[in-house]
C-alpha cells in the first residue's frame, strides 16, 4: 500500500498545524520537516504526537553524526521514523539504527544527487527501513530538473533490496503518473497540501492519484 506523507517545512507551529488539522483525515505519515524542527526543536515533535497519537510521524533531522544522540532525542520526543543523509557513516547509520530498535523506530536515509547501490546494501545490512529517492528542491524550484526514467529504475532497483521507497521533491497534483507500476511505499508532499486554499481537498486528491497508479 502507498502512503502519503505531509511534510510540514514551515517556519512556525501555527503555520504548520493549522493545514495539517484540515489535511490529517487523508494524511497517513506526518513530517516534521527539517526547517519546521530548526524553527521550533523538537517541541514540534512532541506537540504533533499530543494531537495525533496513533499516527506515523517523522522527524526528519538529516542525521550526519551523532546519531545515537540525536536519534535518541527525536524517539524520546515522540518521533515514529528519524532520517540521515546518504553522507553519514555506516558507523553513524549503525548507531541511529540501534537505537530505533530501542523505540520500535525506524530509520529512513535520504539519497543525494548521487547513488552507490554497494552503499545502499550494506544500510539494509544494517537495518534501515526505508530510502528517499528526491527531486532537488532547489533545482526543481529552479525547473531545471524533472522525474526520469533513470529515477524509475532506482526506486526498483533499491526496493528489490528491500527498502520502502519514497520519492520527495515539489510533488504537485498530475505528476504520480510517472511513477505508474513502480514500487512506491510512500509519496511526500508539502507545499502541494500546506499552501493550498484546501488541504484537505489537496491531500484527497493525491490519495485519489496515489491509488490510480497502483
Amino acid at each position: 500500500m502507498t502512503r502519503l506523507q505531509i511534510a510540514l517545512d514551515t517556519c512556525c507551529m501555527e503555520d504548520a498545524l493549522r493545514p495539517l488539522a484540515q489535511a490529517e483525515p487523508h494524511i497517513d505519515i506526518i513530517e516534521c520537516g527539517t526547517v519546521l524542527i530548526i524553527a521550533e526543536g523538537l517541541r514540534a515533535v512532541r506537540e504533533i504526537r499530543a494531537l495525533y497519537p496513533d499516527k506515523t510521524i517523522l522527524a526528519d533531522v538529516r542525521i550526519a553524526e551523532a546519531g545515537a544522540k540525536i536519534s535518541r532525542m527525536c524517539f524520546e520526543a515522540g518521533a515514529s521514523w528519524v532520517s540521515c543523509v546518504a553522507g553519514a557513516s555506516l558507523t553513524t547509520i549503525e548507531q541511529v539504527v540501534k537505537v530505533a530498535k530501542e523505540y520500535n523506530g525506524e530509520v529512513q536515509v535520504e539519497l543525494g544527487e548521487t547513488y552507490d547501490a554497494d552503499r545502499a546494501r550494506a544500510w539494509a545490512q544494517l537495518g534501515v527501513k526505508h530510502v528517499i529517492v528526491k527531486r532537488s528542491r532547489d533545482l526543481e524550484a529552479a525547473g531545471t530538473l524533472t522525474w526520469s526514467d533513470k529515477d524509475i529504475e532506482r526506486v526498483k532497483e533499491l526496493a528489490d533490496m528491500g527498502f520502502t521507497i519514497t520519492v520527495t521533491g515539489g510533488i504537485k497534483h498530475g505528476e504520480l503518473e510517472v511513477f505508474k507500476g513502480a514500487p512506491i511505499g510512500v509519496v511526500i508532499a508539502g507545499r502541494t497540501i500546506v499552501n493550498a486554499d484546501d488541504p484537505a481537498e489537496s491531500a484527497k486528491a493525491l490519495q485519489a492519484e496515489i491509488h490510480s497508479i497502483k
